[in-house]
């Protein structure tokens, strides 16, 4: 008998929807939900046609509660080390992809599911919401990403309050620290997801990848490097059909057929 899938995939147009269907263990990562990931994200890798991806979890309760201890408790110690190993990738994937990624946070994210999230491009979180990264309450670090992307995302300062307190934040506490970019209207998490989604996804796919890593590859650049970086990005979009597709729509007064070429 097959393997239950880990992960529900929706195509909507040019987005797609992925969702942890793990309520019961609160959509926690396990081996076989981040092998799938894996396989989702070698899927993906060139498809033009995909502009962008939600990533969200099943049920209001979890957007990903982290590891699934349950199964962590069964590990040696050589499986935890590969464990991780394959969450890193995971993660990078998510950064790395030519499609943006929108993280829907749908109820808990904690550990390594904040780190999920924080993997995305951009984050809507549930009225209800909490983050967090518990670990050094539990005797570790957040290993998977999350001292080097929360404070990229939110600033030092702000980061070392969230990790060395453990502390969880609600939904309103993290717009506010920037953790997230919006809050939802109650209910409407998966529709003001998918909009955001389709305002990506409208865009010239190489633009939306050119922007990534020009945001991504230079962050902690000097400023001169930065803007060099910056202009080799910018350079790769003007070889594109997609930008003189861009120049004739605007003359003639409709929107640009982008194919991603």
């Amino acid at each position: 008998m097959a393997a239950k899938a880990e992960w529900l995939v929706e195509e909507r147009g040019a987005t797609e929807v992925w969702t942890i269907d793990g309520e019961a263990r609160r959509n926690s990562l396990s081996r076989a939900m981040i092998a799938e990931l894996l396989g989702n994200l070698d899927r993906i890798r060139g498809k033009r046609s995909l502009r962008c991806i939600v990533i969200t979890g099943r049920g209001e309760r979890a957007f990903c509660a982290g590891a699934d201890l349950k199964e962590r408790a069964t590990m040696s110690e050589a499986d935890v080390h590969a464990f991780h190993e394959s969450l890193r990738s995971a993660f990078r994937g998510i950064e790395t992809a030519e499609q943006a990624f929108v993280a829907a946070v749908n109820g808990a994210a904690l550990g390594g599911g904040l780190e999920l999230a924080l993997a995305c491009d951009l984050r809507v979180a549930a009225a209800h919401a909490e983050m967090g990264l518990p670990e050094v309450g539990l005797g570790i670090i957040p290993g998977a990403g999350g001292t080097v992307r929360l404070p990229r995302a939110i600033g030092v300062g702000r980061a070392k309050d969230l990790i060395l307190t453990g502390r969880r934040v609600g939904a309103a506490e993290a717009l506010a620290l920037g953790l997230v970019s919006r809050v939802a209207r109650p209910g409407a998490l998966g529709e003001e997801a998918l909009a955001l989604a389709e305002q990506v996804s409208q865009n010239a796919p190489v633009s939306i990848r050119q922007a990534k890593r020009a945001i991504d590859g230079a962050f902690h650049l000097p400023l001169e490097e930065a803007l060099a970086f910056e202009n080799r990005m910018y350079q790769d979009c003007l070889k594109t059909g997609d930008r003189l597709e861009a120049l004739r729509a605007f003359a003639e007064k409709r929107k640009p057929n982008f194919k991603g070429e």
